[in-house]
């Protein structure tokens, strides 16, 4: 009858049009829309990175256990904590390129295959605010080395080698381009071997080359409304943690003025759940820095503080290479090394015994980085 052949063609016809918007299992499609192995439907296009057109019209879902529907898809918080970071990277981003107003973002979608994950890394270069900002996703799963499962169980994990694990993360580190604006690093990262519970990582803090007062002020405490708000505890123990990772031994130093750094964490020191404060420092990475960066990017300087700058960032990456934990996890040949090395700043520099001059700006720096000081009340 007409009424069947018009349905027959209207299915036939969504079919089609979804099978041109849903890549099959075996194509790279994660790596192009950036998009996490759960099915979202946004607008007049359904996009998905791993789910063949065949699976969603038979209502088949691998991460979800109810069939999709075409407006809202339940899936598990894994795929949940994905999309938020990749959707986190977009929005950092946008808001950067505005900020900058010269340079934008490339983006380099790769796909580690054999379904061990993926990662968008997105680089901004030359800019007129930034010398070079980075901020990448990784989705990836493996198992756990030797190496790193010691050093997981030194901090109290129950981890063997060998097991399998999953990560998701957001990072960045905004290298500016005057030495009147602080570098600008942070992240938030989930963590979870197979049969355990998972725990969630981050932080963020500022580098700077000059010291301003009141923008470590006003960066602390703005972190510290945050921790407040969920846990009147919080501040002064990640604060305390912040000054304890980013300290370089060899120097005698620390790498900035600090800001908050929390791992392992599966609840917060109150016992209230993790996941809403982390997202809420996530969404606060712009918030806190912005502000600063816009308000001394004009300032003038001269040819010796662009030769300090370079000289403090030699300092960043010497932390970078020899005691950060995530830097070095992620070249123990399992990582991807372009993505691992793009927090390195653009241009450093190196010189023997250099001693900032008695009483000048330099060294109020380098005194505060010797012993650091309580911020925020």
């Amino acid at each position: 009858p007409a009424s069947m052949t018009k349905a027959s063609v209207l299915f036939i016809s969504t079919v089609l049009v979804l099978a041109r918007e849903v890549r099959p299992a075996t194509s790279l499609s994660t790596q192009k829309t950036g998009v996490p192995p759960c099915f979202v439907f946004n607008g007049p296009l359904l996009r998905s990175s791993s789910f063949a057109a065949s699976r969603f019209v038979r209502g088949q879902h691998a991460n979800c256990r109810s069939r999709p529907s075409l407006s809202t898809v339940k899936c598990t918080q894994n795929d949940e904590w994905e999309q938020f970071v990749v959707d986190l990277q977009s929005g950092i981003c946008k808001e950067a390129e505005a900020a900058d107003g010269q340079s934008t973002f490339i983006i380099d979608r790769w796909d580690r295959g054999q379904g061990k994950g993926y990662g968008i890394t997105r680089v901004l270069e030359g800019g007129s605010l930034w010398e070079k900002a980075a901020c990448s996703v990784s989705v990836v799963k493996g198992e756990l080395t030797k190496d790193r499962a010691a050093a997981m169980s030194s901090r109290g994990r129950d981890a063997k080698a060998g097991q399998s694990y999953s990560a998701a993360a957001c990072s960045l580190v905004f290298h500016s381009a005057s030495p009147m604006v602080p570098t600008f690093r942070a992240d938030v990262r989930h963590f979870q071997i197979d049969g355990g519970a998972g725990w969630y990582g981050g932080g963020a803090d500022l580098t700077p080359y000059y010291l301003f007062d009141e923008d470590a002020v006003a960066f602390h405490a703005f972190y510290k409304g945050i921790c407040d708000k969920h846990d009147d505890k919080a501040y002064d123990e990640y604060k305390a943690w912040c000054d304890r990772y980013f300290f370089i031994p060899a120097r005698n130093e620390h790498r900035g003025v600090g800001g908050i750094f929390f791992d392992d964490l599966q609840e917060l020191p109150c016992g209230g759940d993790a996941l809403p404060f982390v997202k809420e420092v996530a969404l606060g990475f712009m918030p806190s820095y912005l502000p600063i960066a816009d308000k001394r990017r004009d300032l003038p300087f001269t040819d010796e503080q662009r030769q300090w700058q370079l000289l403090r960032r030699g300092r960043y990456l010497e932390f970078n290479l020899l005691y950060d934990r995530g830097v070095r996890f992620g070249l123990d040949g399992q990582g991807r090394t372009e993505s691992v090395m793009v927090s390195a700043p653009p241009l450093i520099a190196w010189k023997y015994n250099v001693v900032p001059e008695p009483g000048s700006e330099e060294e109020k720096l380098v005194s505060v980085l010797q012993k650091p000081k309580m911020w925020a009340a």
